[in-house]
């Protein structure tokens, strides 16, 4: 089920690789320091952003897709508006990540539900940034 805490917790707990959707090289961006706080957090984390594919987010090379990734990705992080969320979330499950989070006033339960038929956990208008702390304490 979408946000139960037993999803939440075992999304960050088996996540090792997050591709990060919407992600920007503005360090004021939501998706900016969701990404540094990730990568702080030891995860490998994959920028996604098809305006600045080719450049550097903390260090971490941006593709223009999910399509373009040559690796498995655990978690897709989604930072788009909630309508442009459903192709993230079609993206994701073409690409068999095993998992979709949705962001904070993130809400597309077409996708969620799509995402859930496809066997993948699914978080919504939630943050890691903000999830992480409150299993650490």
């Amino acid at each position: 089920m979408v946000n139960e805490q037993q999803t939440i917790k075992r999304v960050l707990e088996s996540a090792k690789t997050i591709a990060v959707v919407g992600a920007s090289p503005k360090s004021h961006r939501p998706s900016n320091q969701v990404m540094l706080f990730l990568l702080n957090k030891g995860y490998k984390v994959i920028p996604v952003n098809p305006v600045t594919a080719g450049e550097q987010i903390h260090g971490q090379t941006v593709v223009a897709s999910l399509s373009e990734l040559d690796q498995p990705v655990d978690m897709v992080d989604i930072f788009r508006n909630s309508v442009d969320a459903g192709d993230a979330v079609d993206d994701a499950i073409a690409i068999k990540a095993k998992a979709v989070w949705m962001q904070l006033g993130v809400i597309n339960e077409p996708a969620a539900e799509r995402a859930e038929e496809a066997g993948l956990d699914v978080v919504m208008d939630r943050c890691p940034a903000i999830e992480i702390p409150r299993l650490e304490a």
